[in-house]
């Protein structure tokens, strides 16, 4: 019987249990690849997440209350910041299937920038075009390819096809951020602008499926994958403009451009921590 006094004495608290719960909850069957069917773009299991996370954060601090003590209520909001937490992608580990399937839904937005990269020598001065070309020339068979290993983990992931996209985006890596200093060396001013702009763009979706392999690789996979990248991301890091990557994951991933930004920095620290 106590427990259910418990509950009638202290009703906010039960709530924001039950909410965190919830959201705890949510956060193990999207891990698992558990959606419970599509809400919108989106799936029953996150639009439950979202809706549970907003109505907790309602309640840390509701006007229409009785005033609480000073404790409770820092208690109570805590544990709103730990619901807020749990469902961030960089808390916990994903899915070879949920990446994968990350990965192809990327690949229309790489593809986009590979076709961007190929029209921009067009726009360079006579003399910076065959630089930039020479330095791009591997990207289309480069992302033809990823996309191709990533559809086919995506249907049958196995150990080989995992260290197969594991070698390639490293490659890929490399041949991007060999790329940005070939292009540093355009002499027009205007000329580099365009060029590091059309670069950055590939940049940006290479690192966004790098973080993804990475968060699903074994230590001495990540290990041996940061072995293989020569040029590291220090050394083009100062070429790259950080609102145009915070632009194109709050577009892929339809949030706002803070949760995009948390994203970015939090994705950058994991990559040169471990050596890339």
């Amino acid at each position: 019987m106590n427990s259910i006094s418990n509950i009638w004495n202290h009703p906010r608290t039960s709530v924001a249990g039950l909410l965190i719960a919830i959201v705890t909850i949510g956060g193990v069957l999207a891990h698992q690849d558990i959606n419970l069917g599509h809400a919108g773009s989106g799936t029953v299991v996150a639009l439950v997440g979202a809706i549970a996370t907003a109505l907790l954060g309602l309640l840390a601090k509701d006007p229409g209350t009785p005033a609480a003590s000073p404790n409770s209520t820092v208690k109570l909001g805590a544990w709103a910041l730990i619901a807020l937490l749990l469902p961030l992608p960089f808390a916990a580990g994903c899915s070879g299937a949920t990446v994968a399937q990350d990965i192809v839904n990327w690949a229309p937005a790489l593809q986009s920038a590979v076709a961007t990269v190929d029209s921009t020598a067009a726009l360079l001065a006579p003399a910076d075009a065959p630089i930039f070309t020479a330095a791009t020339i591997g990207f289309d068979t480069a992302s033809n390819l990823l996309a191709t290993q990533a559809k086919a983990y995506l249907a049958n992931p196995t150990a080989n096809l995992l260290a197969q996209i594991q070698s390639q985006i490293v490659v890929f890596q490399q041949q991007v951020n060999s790329s940005l200093l070939e292009a540093i060396k355009i002499s027009d001013p205007a000329s580099q602008k365009h060029a590091l702009a059309a670069v950055q763009a590939v940049s940006t979706v290479v690192s966004a499926i790098l973080a993804l392999v990475q968060s699903i690789s074994s230590k001495s996979a990540v290990a041996q994958m940061a072995t293989n990248s020569i040029i590291k991301l220090a050394a083009v890091q100062p070429l790259l403009d950080p609102s145009q990557a915070i632009q194109a994951v709050s577009a892929h991933y339809g949030e706002s451009q803070g949760s995009a930004s948390i994203q970015v920095a939090q994705a950058t620290k994991n990559q040169r921590q471990a050596g890339f």
